[in-house]
């Protein structure tokens, strides 16, 4: 059972995690693209579509840390400071993605008829994004080196 919850876990995180790092990662950029001088509305539709990904694979990200608790329980290592910290981690990515990356990717899309006098958005959003990026990036280093882990890696 521990293997099956384990598969399940990592296929969850590859296929839920993967697209909004993926999609997050190209929208700044592509906020550029489309209120620049040549934007296009196929430009502005590319946005609407990576916000899309964004915001529905944030929501099915949520079976990720559901069987990662399961697979740690299964494995005995709920108490283990590397899935603490991992745990922390990822509560973190939650937080920086639902409270500063999706909002603002919702508001510059708002204002892209009327551009705002933010130009500095695609920016901090690049950042924000960023730090998503680097908090997964540190929960995945965690879960294949588990430090101090005794379960034989």
């Amino acid at each position: 059972m521990t293997k099956f919850l384990l598969s399940i876990h990592v296929l969850a995180a590859i296929v839920a995690i993967g697209p909004v790092t993926v999609a997050s990662s190209m929208f700044p950029s592509a906020v550029r693209r489309a209120v620049g001088e040549h934007g296009t509305e196929r430009d502005v539709a590319v946005l609407r579509t990576l916000h899309r990904i964004c915001r529905v694979y944030a929501g099915v990200g949520v079976v990720v840390p559901v069987f990662g608790f399961a697979t740690a329980s299964s494995l005995g290592v709920l108490g283990d400071t590397w899935l603490t910290v991992s745990i922390v981690l990822t509560a973190m990515a939650a937080g920086v993605l639902g409270l500063l990356v999706l909002p603002r990717q919702q508001r510059i899309l708002a204002a892209i008829p009327h551009p705002g006098p933010d130009e500095r958005a695609p920016s901090r959003l690049a950042m924000h994004t960023g730090l998503f990026n680097l908090l997964w990036a540190a929960v995945t280093v965690l879960m294949i080196v588990r430090p101090g882990s005794t379960t034989g890696a």
